[in-house]
């Protein structure tokens, strides 16, 4: 699998990831804020995407985090298999959105508003077949089975 290895802002992604990962919240957070203002509403649909995905994670308030990951699907929105594929060559929007919609579920439960949560987690099944039969795939399914208990089925 091909990596692109000249994507300086994924780069840079990727290192505010591991700030995150690494449990330096507030440190992930400035790096998504300098980059988003660097990359803008306008940007690349990738970087928007990956930026808006991440952002959303290091997020206090629900509200904030709802709106970062609506951010993040809007740019899903707007890419390209191609776009995708110059980043990485197994990558497939398609596959993109089981999580997103995952995460939207996630923050309308946070905020009360169990209808929309449950139309996502609906809307991310309809998706998951877009996934393989990995680590990732299976944390997913997992994720979105909590998901809906929590939502009371």
């Amino acid at each position: 699998m091909a990596v692109s290895e000249g994507d300086a802002v994924m780069a840079r992604i990727h290192e505010g990831l591991r700030l995150h990962v690494g449990g330096d919240r507030a440190g992930a957070r400035e790096l998504f804020a300098r980059l988003w203002a660097e990359v803008g509403p306008d940007g690349d649909p990738l970087h928007r995407c990956a930026l808006a995905h991440h952002m959303a994670d290091v997020r206090d308030d629900p509200a904030e985090e709802l709106d970062w990951d609506l951010r993040a699907l809007a740019a899903a929105d707007s890419l390209t298999d191609e776009r995708a594929k110059e980043y990485h060559d197994s990558l497939a929007v398609r596959g993109f959105y089981p999580s997103l919609h995952l995460n939207l579920g996630e923050d309308y439960r946070k905020l009360g508003d169990f209808d929309r949560a449950r139309e996502q987690v609906a809307l991310a099944r309809e998706k998951l077949s877009a996934l393989g039969d990995d680590e990732y795939a299976r944390g997913i399914r997992a994720a979105l089975d909590g998901l809906a208990e929590r939502l009371g089925g």
